[in-house]
């Protein structure tokens, strides 16, 4: 596996990390386990991945965290409790997948990989604001069904594609920016409609 392929897998994981942490380490672990990762020797760190009662623990939280996100507001406070854990948790995934022997790198692939990470949270739980905002729930369980099979999907892509894994990367990054300025904007239209224009001052 050569060194742009690693850094397309930690960019892509740390993203879905911003998304799914938990479904994404238990997937990392699953993969290492079935051997769709072919780890070289400076990965070896990542085994702890595949350990069984990390993947436990990931698989038990993967599940809660499917169902907090199905149900409206409890997954804007779910994402409002995840605001430090995701970021974390996708730089140390990204530092994991980079390899130890050069320090500057890994510090690269650290903030890289929080920053991703970071900013995928954030184009998803401002979406899901404004999703929430909606007086039905359907919408809601729509916009998470759809998370999880792009999850599951690209998770699936990057392991079994690793050449391909840096396009994936940059295309959710552009996606996750998209889902953030979109945001913004229906706040403000949102919140611009609801005022009522003043009348001018008389003289």
């Amino acid at each position: 596996m050569g060194i742009m392929e690693i850094i397309g897998i930690a960019g892509s994981v740390s993203l879905l990390a911003g998304w799914r942490l938990y479904l994404s380490i238990f997937a990392t672990g699953l993969a290492m386990r079935l051997d769709a990762i072919p780890i070289p020797e400076h990965l070896q760190s990542l085994d702890v991945l595949a350990n069984p009662w990390v993947m436990g623990i990931a698989a038990v939280a993967a599940i809660a965290e499917f169902f907090a996100d199905k149900v409206m507001w409890l997954d804007s406070a779910w994402d409002a409790i995840h605001t430090f854990v995701r970021p974390i948790g996708g730089a140390l995934l990204a530092l994991a997948i980079i390899d130890p022997a050069d320090p500057a790198t890994q510090v690269v692939a650290f903030l890289l990989g929080g920053g991703a990470a970071l900013t995928a949270h954030a184009g998803k739980a401002g979406a899901r604001g404004v999703v929430n905002a909606s007086p039905e729930p359907v919408s809601n369980m729509a916009v998470s069904t759809v998370e999880d099979v792009a999850t599951v999907g690209l998770l699936y892509l990057a392991y079994e594609y690793p050449v391909i894994a840096g396009v994936i990367a940059l295309a959710l990054l552009a996606f996750v920016i998209w889902l953030i300025w979109l945001a913004r904007r229906l706040v403000r239209s949102f919140f611009g409609a609801g005022k009522e224009p003043q009348p001018p001052a008389s003289g």
